[in-house]
């Protein structure tokens, strides 16, 4: 049996590396580095679009879902405001002798004016006086409108005349003395007078408000209209008693 030759100085033995060599240099097997394809990589990238889509969707739809729902509080909290200002004017009514024929309340269909204490706190106890505020819906707004402190007999004369003209054509001073109270499309006043409810426009009303009393309760029916929003759809009813009105002599009858 042939041997090879082990003399490394043998012309066979010259190119051929030593088994010390052999172990030192690792194959090219073990060095092998496996990576993602082009089309592996597209198709991660497409994913993660996907997905960065999606999550933009979610995120917009909980910022829009935030909005609504901080825009419908805010409604309300202004209609929860607008309603108790109006509880409070007429709570405050306050008819003096010889001022507006002894009247502190009208209605033209339009416009609610009425007088009332004022609420400005003075020091030491002074009288603040009175004011006159106005009720009306304009331009789609239920509006409130309000006087200085009115202290003697030709500043509420003045006040009144204002107040009218307010609800019809303000004027620029006019408008920086009102309040937008909350969307409305329309309004109505019904006054309570023996435990009838009766329209104070109608024959019947215009009698008995001759008399120039209060009546005994009055109650507004607001038409609310918020353009293309449901939530915001349909009408307040809402009833203010005179406090020293005995609701014991009868039953009312609805308008």
């Amino acid at each position: 049996m042939h041997k090879p030759p082990s003399n490394p100085q043998h012309p066979a033995c010259a190119n051929k590396p030593a088994a010390w060599e052999w172990a030192a240099k690792p194959s090219n097997a073990a060095f092998k580095q496996y990576g993602f394809t082009l089309v592996e990589l597209l198709v991660g990238l497409a994913l993660m679009a996907v997905l960065a889509v999606l999550s933009w969707r979610g995120l917009d739809a909980m910022m829009r879902t935030r909005d609504s729902t901080q825009a419908r509080i805010d409604s309300v909290a202004a209609a929860q405001m607008g309603l108790s200002q109006w509880r409070a004017d007429l709570l405050a009514m306050h008819p003096l002798p010889g001022v507006l024929n002894g009247s502190s309340l009208a209605w033209d269909g339009r416009v609610m004016r009425l007088l009332r204490r004022s609420s400005t706190p003075l020091a030491q106890g002074q009288d603040a006086g009175v004011w006159v505020t106005a009720w009306t819906v304009r331009d789609g707004q239920w509006r409130r409108w309000q006087s200085a402190d009115l202290r003697n007999r030709a500043q509420i004369d003045q006040a009144w005349s204002e107040a009218a003209q307010w609800g019809q054509n303000p004027s620029s001073q006019a408008l920086q003395q009102e309040a937008k109270l909350m969307p409305a499309g329309s309004w109505q006043l019904f006054y309570l007078r023996d435990n009838a409810w009766a329209n104070p426009l109608s024959s019947d009303g215009q009698q008995t408000q001759a008399l120039l009393k209060t009546p005994d309760a009055i109650r507004m029916v607001l038409q609310l209209d918020n353009g293309n929003n449901r939530m915001d759809q349909g009408a307040i009813t809402l009833d203010w008693v005179r406090p020293d009105f005995n609701p014991n002599r009868g039953g009312a009858t609805a308008p």
